[in-house]
């Protein structure tokens, strides 16, 4: 085992990703013959991709770990031809595309926002590797591409080609936005390409309703805690676990150098404690996504099955144990006093993503990391009405607010208890 970690020695990332792509691969292929596969693939490119459509659902199992799959491919594919190194950052945005293949994003509708991107590199004088991130990141509104398909009263083939155009100005407009939306929450959203896009959703929403075209949410969720589906997440977040404690030469208290650190972007565990550290951490977090789902009597539809594969990527960028259990708590603790239930299909992927908050509990403590929750809860269920369903990083756009207005006021609180604190001391 130790030559084996030796001969892979730099590369661990890369080869931890090529292999899940090989496995949703693999499962959509031993899942489902050639010709379902392909109608699966096919139904999921040519239906509306709005908030909620759950590919379980809608195309089977099969098609719709195949339709991972090849999300996650080119997402790979793209960042090996740019030679783009695997870091935390780098396991975070394919895992979210891998994630998000399971609901709203395919092979097709998430090319124009890369193509798009890549233009506004070009017109820059520099190369897409600089906004790779943005991006992967920004297919986040990869429904909306599909739906201006349907909304435009155009033939099909002239709708196609306004489509992919607007898909294209998408991709060029959310590199200066999302820079700017960063300064905004100051690192404490993780999803921070989903509140950018979000603003321009709404934005690009309005001007549509304002010419009569109207875009209605969709709701295609599939119920039910189906045990192969749990067992094999579990297997494969144990594989990491372990895995990261071989490559942290089966140390396992290394993993505690990742709890001290707050979150905050950038934090990446990988650049910082080592890749051994790193998938140990995802492989927990994962893990404790599927236990609270579970223990709740949520579902495990393609939505959440997204949402925890997001948040597993992301467990090696800013979110951990330490500083997700409060902002999850708050989630849960705000179903006992709302109208909400904790199997409510918006509620589960409000609890699962609420990862996207952690840096506010790092960062301030496990009573500020609740009340983020709290909040969260409460927004994420009102904002997709703002643009129809069509930014699929929708818990992103809600974290987004809520960083905004919560940072501030606790960091105001926090400095008057440091004054306080200061003034007692000089009294003595």
């Amino acid at each position: 085992m130790e030559k084996w970690l030796k001969r892979i020695s730099g590369k661990e990332l890369k080869l931890f990703s090529i292999f899940s792509m090989i496995l949703l691969f693999g499962v959509a292929a031993f899942i489902g013959n050639f010709t379902r596969l392909a109608e699966g693939i096919w139904l999921i490119i040519v239906s509306r991709d709005a908030l909620i459509t759950d590919y379980f659902e809608l195309a089977g199992y099969g098609a719709a770990f195949l339709n991972a799959a090849l999300v996650m491919g080119i997402s790979i594919f793209f960042i090996i031809t740019e030679k783009i190194p695997f870091t935390g950052l780098t396991v975070a945005a394919l895992f979210m595309n891998a994630g998000y293949g399971l609901w709203g994003k395919n092979p097709v509708n998430i090319l124009p926002v890369i193509l798009g991107t890549a233009l506004y590199a070009r017109l820059h004088k520099t190369k897409l590797n600089r906004y790779i991130y943005t991006a992967l990141f920004g297919t986040c509104l990869a429904p909306l591409i599909t739906e201006l398909v349907f909304l435009f009263p155009f033939s099909r083939p002239v709708n196609l080609v306004l489509a992919a155009a607007i898909g294209i100005a998408i991709g060029f407009i959310l590199p200066p936005l999302s820079i700017h939306t960063a300064s905004m929450h100051m690192g404490y959203n993780l999803f921070n390409v989903g509140f950018s896009g979000g603003i321009l959703a709404f934005i690009m929403v309005s001007l549509l309703r304002a010419f009569g075209m109207e875009s209605d949410s969709v709701m295609i969720w599939k119920s039910g805690q189906s045990v192969k589906i749990g067992a094999g997440l579990f297997f494969y977040f144990f594989i990491t676990v372990l895995l990261g404690f071989m490559m942290s030469g089966k140390k396992a208290d290394s993993i505690g150098k990742i709890m001290k650190h707050s979150g905050r972007t950038v934090t990446d565990f990988v650049l910082m404690d080592g890749v051994g550290p790193t998938l140990m951490n995802m492989g927990l977090v994962g893990i404790f996504c599927e236990i609270y789902i579970i223990l709740t009597g949520g579902d495990f539809s393609g939505p959440v099955v997204g949402a925890i594969l997001a948040v597993f990527g992301f467990s090696a960028f800013g979110v951990h144990i330490k500083n997700y259990l409060p902002v999850l708590a708050g989630v849960y603790i705000s179903t006992l006093f709302t109208i909400f239930s904790p199997d409510t299909p918006g509620i589960q992927l409000a609890a699962i993503f609420s990862a996207g908050l952690s840096p506010i509990a790092g960062q301030f403590g496990p009573l500020a990391g609740i009340v983020a929750g709290f909040l969260h809860a409460a927004v994420v269920m009102c904002t997709g009405q703002m643009y129809g369903g069509l930014n699929l990083y929708n818990n992103g756009f809600s974290a987004g607010w809520v960083a905004v207005i919560m940072v501030p006021i606790t960091e105001s609180f926090m400095k008057y208890l440091r004054g306080r604190k200061s003034e007692k001391e000089k009294e003595k």
